[in-house]
């Protein structure tokens, strides 16, 4: 293939100007907001998985506190009822009489021990709303963090995206003026050789692959005509010779 010298040194530009958006693409790639975020959307994941367990233990503990406080009223209503009895004398028969004041001791046991089970729910409710509490700030505090990260994270892409715009802009004013059959070699190259399609030689080096060319090698590419399209041995980029390449 043969183009002219000056296209040739265009395609340096180019590359230059690939690096660079390849370098802006990797710097928007690993901001160290992406592992911040991750890391902080996993706590808070797993923060929010915490509420709702303990918001669904606090449910449960009402529940059987209110089921233990009626269990309490049902049992002091019952005995409420046989003390009337035994109050109004409506009961006359000894054996009757004996039977109501046992029942009244036994609902009166009953009663304390149902309010034991009270109290101790009680305590397990306070606690459950004490987990909920201290889960939703610790919650709250993990939005607010994660907010913060995407903003810096936002911020940053903005000012990247800016750049790329801008260096696009000039990739685009450099490729137009390149010819389309050297365009697309150096396209290919670039995809297939890491992003670098066209290297200097500088100084019996290839600054592609950092190889450097013996005298016989030298003399070689220096036979060649100016508007050929000379590619390295080792790399197969394009091989852009310039003043400094000693050829």
């Amino acid at each position: 293939m043969n183009a002219a010298p000056a296209d040739q040194i265009r395609l340096l530009d180019l590359q230059a100007i690939d690096s660079k958006l390849d370098q802006l693409a990797h710097r928007r790639r690993s901001l160290p907001e992406h592992a911040e975020i991750d890391k902080v959307t996993a706590d808070h994941t797993a923060l929010k998985d915490l509420v709702i367990a303990a918001q669904a233990q606090h449910g449960d503990t009402t529940r059987e506190l209110t089921k233990a406080e009626q269990d309490v009223e049902q049992v002091r209503a019952r005995a409420a009822r046989n003390q009337q009895r035994l109050d109004s004398g409506a009961v006359s028969s000894p054996k009757d009489l004996e039977n109501l004041q046992h029942e009244i001791g036994s609902l009166a046991k009953r009663q304390g021990d149902l309010e034991e089970v009270v109290l101790e729910v009680m305590e397990r409710l306070e606690s459950a709303e004490t987990r909920v509490s201290e889960l939703t700030a610790r919650l709250e505090h993990s939005t607010v963090v994660l907010t913060e990260a995407e903003g810096r994270r936002d911020a940053a892409f903005a000012e990247i995206d800016a750049e790329v715009e801008k260096v696009g802009r000039e990739r685009e004013a450099v490729a137009a003026v390149v010819p389309a059959d050297l365009m697309k070699v150096y396209t290919k190259l670039r995809e297939t050789q890491g992003g670098v399609g066209a290297a200097r030689l500088y100084q019996r080096r290839c600054e592609g692959c950092r190889t450097e060319f013996s005298i016989t090698e030298l003399n070689s590419i220096k036979a060649e005509p100016a508007d050929k399209v000379v590619r390295c041995e080792n790399c197969s980029r394009i091989l852009v010779r310039t003043a400094d390449s000693g050829v």
